[in-house]
């Protein structure tokens, strides 16, 4: 196991960060070139390991495939799947094999898909045979994973009899959706969205040429590195204030973190500002993966939160709620879950531990990039297997060297 410290040369930050693309809409365009008559061209596709997973196995000839960490790819390949006509081996890393598939199965199997589990029930691995699917109606719960929904919604132009999905209960994680629907339209699919169902008839993905935006998500952990440092002045090329992701929110929240988002044509500008110290008070259920950063933020900069919505963060890459509590708590600070999914802090110790913390990531890449800003207070910040940042920013700790977050192997 590798360890980095980090150690932060300046607390004056001013740079300009090329972001890599958006891993949430490079995982949903290659579905949809998979699912297309033409070919078409994406320019600027995710390096994310997640990203390199899900365009190798499309490309694949074979008839097992493993997708190792990556959620997106496990959900929108068993969909995927059950209707290009063959047998399927659909597995995944051991994580992977505990994180919930039942209710996009139990969706798929009601249109007249063949799905078997393997192992326990409920979990990957899969055994799918896949075929036409021709009943037209389905019923999926909208409380567990947008994932599930974008799965279905990516095949559903494609089904003989098209799609209608209704949503039981609240959707979370809604803007992923919104995502789905606008790149849909983009190549060509109408949809009809009334009350808590979406209909999709019978259409064909129309091929054209894609520029994918830079990631929001990732721009998260740099709006912390913003609210850290002492001053700030970072450019961000490429990101939009219309963007297709959701968590564009980011300009709208970190205000109250310290930090302002200046827009243009080229891209934005984040600049260190003040802030009032004033509890903050979010629902993050619709932006689940900017809440580490946003957690991390506000514990370390001591002010007093409270951020609901966050129950899905329990099957992540690892339960976040309980990584977010036991790495912050190594530095004496106390955050509470008062309920599922909510999380609060109002009481801050007078002094942060600054004796050596090791950083567990829990093999979760956000878990890494969350807690490495707080090398811009902490001197003595170590991060166990920083590799774990392939899965979605590889060059992260390059981008950390380019504004002075130095990082060094060390033995534990």
């Amino acid at each position: 196991m590798s360890y980095i410290k980090l150690t932060a040369i300046s607390k004056h930050i001013s740079e300009t960060i090329v972001l890599p693309a958006s891993k949430s809409i490079s995982n949903r365009v290659l579905i949809i070139r998979a699912l297309n008559y033409g070919w078409f061209k994406i320019i600027n596709l995710s390096e994310s390991e997640d990203t390199k997973v899900l365009d190798e196995i499309l490309q694949s000839n074979d008839s097992e495939f493993n997708v190792g960490d990556a959620g997106t790819a496990m959900r929108f390949l068993t969909a995927f799947l059950s209707k290009i006509v063959g047998k399927w081996i659909l597995t995944g890393s051991a994580r992977m094999q505990e994180r919930p598939i039942a209710p996009l199965v139990d969706a798929l199997k009601s249109i007249g898909a063949d799905i078997k589990y393997l192992n326990k029930k409920g979990f990957p691995p899969l055994k799918i045979t896949g075929m036409n699917l021709n009943k037209a109606e389905v019923a999926v719960d909208g409380g567990v994973s947008s994932q599930y929904i974008t799965a279905l919604l990516l095949i559903a132009p494609t089904l003989l009899n098209g799609l209608k999905i209704n949503i039981k209960g609240e959707l979370i994680s809604q803007p992923y959706v919104d995502m789905t629907l606008r790149l849909m339209s983009y190549f060509g699919i109408h949809s009809i969205v009334k009350n808590n169902s979406i209909y999709v008839e019978h259409q064909n993905y129309e091929p054209k040429n894609i520029k994918i935006e830079p990631d929001w998500s990732a721009a998260s952990y740099w709006y912390e590195i913003a609210a850290l440092a002492e001053n700030a002045n970072i450019k961000l090329p490429g990101l939009i204030k219309n963007s297709l992701q959701g968590d564009a929110v980011l300009s709208e929240i970190y205000k109250a973190l310290g930090v302002k988002t200046s827009f243009s044509q080229k891209g934005i500008r984040l600049i260190k500002t003040g802030f009032d110290n004033a509890k903050i008070n979010y629902n993050l259920e619709k932006y689940p993966d900017i809440s580490l950063a946003l957690v991390v933020t506000a514990a370390i900069k001591q002010i007093p939160f409270k951020f609901t919505g966050l129950k899905n963060l329990k099957i992540k890459e690892c339960n976040r709620i309980e990584a977010l509590q036991n790495e912050l708590q190594k530095f004496g600070i106390a955050v509470n879950e008062i309920e599922n999914g909510t999380l609060e802090c109002n009481h801050y110790p007078e002094k942060i531990n600054k004796h050596r913390i090791i950083i567990e990531t829990y093999n979760d890449h956000r878990i890494a990039m969350a807690f490495a800003p707080v090398s811009l207070i902490h001197n003595n910040v170590i991060i166990k297997n920083p590799e774990v940042v392939k899965k979605s920013y590889p060059k992260f700790w390059d981008d950390l060297e380019k504004v002075g977050i130095g990082r060094k192997k060390v033995n534990i």
